[in-house]
């Protein structure tokens, strides 16, 4: 009897540290066993490929669309900073970065809603936490980028040429690897930690934690708020000085100006895209929401990552006039180079005499 009491022992003596093992797990996220809660109507829409009863032609007509727009508009636009004259400044990195972040968007996420879509699968867990993990990254990469690039408008078009000498190109280069370092790791923290709503497993966690609190306000409305002020401020400040009669504004001034104004709409269009989801996300704390509704709005924000770059050959001459050469040089291999003047040439004639207001056309 004693053999066998002793053999039962081995046997069940492993078991405790297993069953520990699994309530230690449990108590890693807490919150979310306990109290995530499925959205509405979710078993009719896909995170991934959009509603089931659309039909399956139609969604991959959809994608195909935005991939193709989205795809070379940005590299368009990314090419546009490089060869246009009047581009080529290092406050323009940022405009640029915009564009990187929604050419991931366009060639990354949503090509692989594509290949899902064509080769028949059911929503790969990796695939779905991939693009929701890019998709977060991609966003506050977007709205820091906007906010760093008022300021930069704002540095050139109202403030001293010393003071905008402070913006160097290391300075420029540093911050931007900066960026996307910090937005990396808080798309990382939200995707390991499951802090929000579950976008792949279409779940939400009612109640706002102090965590999503926290970073909405410290890197979503304050960039935005600053963003904001920064394009009202300069607004006024160019409307005071057109007032005064001895305002001659120079040619580089009103190229820069009408920069400023393209980076303003195209931040208003972020806000148009974004800021339905964004109040939807934040609804979910409270209430629960329509799967359809929340997924449908995520696609129509991921979708403004297709369309800014059209925004800005639409709003800056500069911009539609290299994507004009970049044009004839994919399709007619003609040179890159504008066939305009020597814009830096004709602008150092033009120098803005009005204290205050300043431009400047290439780098320092």
């Amino acid at each position: 009897m004693e053999r066998r009491n002793f053999a039962i022992e081995l046997t069940t003596e492993p078991l405790p540290p297993t069953t520990a093992g699994m309530n230690q797990t449990h108590e890693e996220y807490p919150i979310m066993e306990m109290t995530l809660s499925p959205m509405l109507d979710a078993g009719g829409i896909s995170p991934v490929q959009l509603a089931y009863d659309w039909s399956r032609v139609w969604r991959l007509l959809i994608m195909l669309a935005l991939c193709v727009i989205g795809s070379i508009g940005n590299v368009y636009m990314i090419s546009s900073v490089m060869i246009e004259d009047h581009l080529k400044k290092k406050g323009n990195t940022f405009i640029a970065n915009v564009a990187l972040a929604d050419f991931l968007i366009s060639g990354f996420v949503i090509p692989l809603s594509v290949v899902v879509l064509l080769a028949g699968m059911e929503d790969p867990p990796q695939v779905c936490q991939f693009q929701w993990f890019v998709a977060i990254l991609c966003f506050v990469v977007t709205v820091l980028s906007f906010t760093l690039t008022a300021a930069e408008n704002y540095t050139r078009l109202c403030l001293s040429a010393e003071v905008y000498s402070v913006i160097t190109s290391r300075r420029v280069t540093v911050t931007v690897i900066l960026v996307w370092i910090i937005s990396a790791l808080l798309a990382f923290l939200q995707q390991y930690y499951r802090l929000g709503p579950d976008y792949c497993a279409k779940r939400v966690l009612p109640g706002i934690i102090p965590y999503q609190a926290v970073i909405a306000g410290m890197f979503l409305l304050v960039p935005v708020l600053i963003t904001i002020v920064l394009y009202l401020r300069i607004a006024y400040q160019v409307k005071l000085a057109r007032t005064n009669p001895d305002f001659k504004p120079s040619i580089a001034f009103t190229w820069d100006y009408s920069l400023m104004q393209a980076n303003m709409y195209s931040f208003l269009m972020f806000l148009i895209f974004w800021s339905p989801f964004v109040v939807t996300v934040a609804v979910t704390s409270v209430r629960n929401v329509s799967a359809y509704l929340f997924y449908n709005l995520a696609w129509f924000a991921l979708s403004k990552s297709c369309f800014n770059n059209l925004l800005y050959c639409v709003a800056n001459r500069h911009f539609r006039n290299a994507y004009i050469n970049l044009f004839h040089y994919c399709c007619c291999k003609t040179t890159v180079s504008p066939h305009t003047p020597n814009s830096s040439a004709r602008i150092h004639g033009h120098r803005l005499k009005s204290p205050g207001l300043t431009s400047r056309s290439s780098f320092p």
